[in-house]
């Protein structure tokens, strides 16, 4: 036998034996995904939006897959699978201890929008029909008012006059009569007066904007702020005046803003972290470049800087989602593309509102999967459910294996040996690659993994077959067994290498068009079927080719698993 071989067998082993160490001493080991270890199972469905110009289209959701996937990556979620099934999107939460957190992040849109504060509003809409004092305040037309001051007066003039007149001459004394008794009639007037600003209140309801070539209007007046409804504006336009509310932790609501239009979202974001700054944790978002959300940002909170009629009240609004998280005081007219984010947040409350902006904001908005109403649904997976499927795939693996290893000592006694020893090469090699690629691209092992691995057994099993079975045809003619080993070899690996190329480009193509679980299946059968075509050039040929060097084995075939050879004729020839 040339060294050559015997140099693949040495290399083969020593890398399967050095890679296992290092990976177990590296601390790396198969990640495990849903169905074996656990966790959260979110189904996501589009708002039915009849409002909405344009239908969801597949670029819309495939952007909203990749986004999510971004969102859960930054939770630390190993191997997360996130898919589309029609206009569904499906995202599977493996090991995920907080699920209530990553259901939110997972199905929140985060639509950031700033606005210009109008006015601040009570927590509920306030009703002036019954009262008169407050109107007047608001009113933004006191001319009504003074007419009936100014005819009261005219009746004092006359009612002066009348008391030199009496002592003078008696005659006039009828006509003060007259004329005080003119003054009375007015004098009820200004109740008159007064009556028609009850039934004529202010408006409650928000005009159109006027919008300027920045995408700003002046903020509506001569309407009652108070009164008006948070359904008017409940809708977070973009181009018109709302009311929007700012929830406390008990989500109640603490107050309503009247807004004012608005063209900057978060899509002007470049980065968000959050921070604990002045005895708070906060949100530090940063700008893009200035034609991108610098220098509007600069427009509005100048505006507010200078409490122009474009933000009278000088607060900013920040609103996400429709809630206002905060609306301070702009105290300076320039940021250079940097804010900070406050609202009473918690520390997970602020990194998480820091994680949602970073990504951007979902194109379309999703049901809530909470709701027992919605579409939407999220299902927990227990940790034990996860264990017992990931028993059951273990207890198959084993009784396979030792069937596996019963029939072929059965059938090809030490050839049969030295199959089970290249198939635990290859299966080395595997779980270092899996674990590997756990840890560094977050590959997690799923039961369908798992039956791929116990598919890859048969795989590579039935390459080492064909191998005997040219062996013993070889036999069969009465050709040496030493000769047998050392050329059937290369007829029985091209069918092998064909076989195996064969079931590749299976696993490729169905690890292209499948998504979830059955791409992990597609993984570990394209993974077997290389490291099989490796265990058996580098390890079975130089094996078979060691067992025909040992005279022993050579005078007795069946030891191999091999019959007898064929007695010569009498000619001297095998028949």
């Amino acid at each position: 036998m040339s060294r050559r071989p015997l140099v693949g067998l040495i290399l083969i082993v020593a890398a399967a034996v050095g890679l296992l160490v290092a990976s177990l001493v590296a601390g790396n080991r198969p990640l495990l995904g849903l169905d074996l270890k656990g966790g959260v199972e979110v189904v996501l469905v589009p708002v039915d939006d009849p409002d909405r110009p344009v239908a969801i289209t597949d670029s819309d959701l495939d952007t909203a897959v990749n986004i999510i996937r971004d969102r859960i990556d930054g939770l630390g979620v190993a191997e997360p699978d996130v898919t589309r099934q029609g206009n569904r999107v499906v995202v599977q939460l493996p090991g995920i201890s907080d699920q209530q957190r990553a259901i939110d992040i997972v199905g929140q849109t985060a639509e950031l929008r700033f606005r210009p504060v109008c006015a601040s509003l009570s927590p509920e809409p306030l009703d002036f029909s019954d009262t008169e004092t407050p109107e007047p305040t608001e009113t933004p037309e006191p001319t009504e008012i003074p007419e009936p001051t100014e005819t009261t007066p005219e009746p004092t003039e006359t009612t002066e006059p009348p008391t030199p007149q009496p002592t003078e001459t008696p005659q006039p004394t009828p006509q003060p009569t007259e004329t005080t008794t003119e003054p009375t009639e007015p004098t009820p007037q200004p109740t008159e007066t007064t009556e028609p600003p009850t039934p004529q209140p202010l408006p409650t309801e928000l005009p159109d904007p006027v919008l300027d070539d920045r995408g700003l209007a002046p903020c509506p007046e001569g309407i009652n702020y108070n009164g008006l409804d948070t359904s008017t504006g409940a809708e977070d336009v973009l181009e018109r005046f709302v009311i929007l509310p700012q929830r406390g932790d008990d989500g109640q609501v603490q107050v309503r803003y009247l807004l004012g239009p608005s063209v900057l979202t978060g899509a002007g974001l470049s980065s968000a972290d959050s921070a604990f700054q002045g005895g708070q944790f906060v949100v530090n978002a940063t700008f893009k470049g200035a034609s991108e959300g610098a220098d509007k940002f600069d427009e509005i909170a100048g505006e507010c800087f200078r409490s122009s009629p474009y933000c009278l009240s000088g607060q900013l609004a920040i609103v996400v989602d429709g809630n206002v998280q905060s609306a301070p005081t702009v105290q300076a007219e320039k940021f250079d593309g940097q804010v900070v984010i406050s609202g009473s947040f918690s520390q997970q409350e602020a990194d998480d509102l820091a994680l949602v902006l970073r990504y951007g904001a979902l194109p379309i908005e999703f049901q809530d999967p909470t709701d027992p109403q919605s579409d939407s649904t999220s299902r927990a997976v227990s940790a034990t459910i996860g264990s017992d499927s990931l028993r059951a795939g273990v207890i198959a693996g084993i009784v396979g294996l030792a069937l596996v290893f019963l029939f072929m000592i059965g059938m090809y006694r030490l050839l049969g040996l030295m199959a089970m020893l290249s198939l635990g090469v290859s299966a080395t090699l595997l779980w270092v690659i899996v674990a590997w690629l756990g840890e560094t691209q977050d590959l997690a092992l799923t039961l369908a993994g798992v039956t791929g691995l116990i598919v890859s057994i048969g795989v590579s099993l039935d390459s080492n077959v064909v191998y005997f079975e040219h062996l013993k045809e070889d036999v069969a003619t009465g050709r040496k067994l030493r000769s047998c080993l050392e050329q059937s070899f290369p007829a029985a690996f091209r069918t092998i290498f064909w076989a195996n190329f064969a079931s590749l480009i299976a696993a490729v193509i169905l690890y292209w068009l499948s998504a979830g679980s059955v791409r992990g299946f597609a993984l570990m059968l394209g993974l077997a079927s290389v490291l099989d075509l490796v265990a058996t050039y580098f390890f079975l040929r130089p094996c078979a080719l060691l067992l025909s060097r040992s005279p022993s084995l050579m005078s007795h075939p069946h030891r191999l698993g091999l019959p007898p050879a064929p007695e010569p004729d009498g000619g001297g020839n095998a028949p």
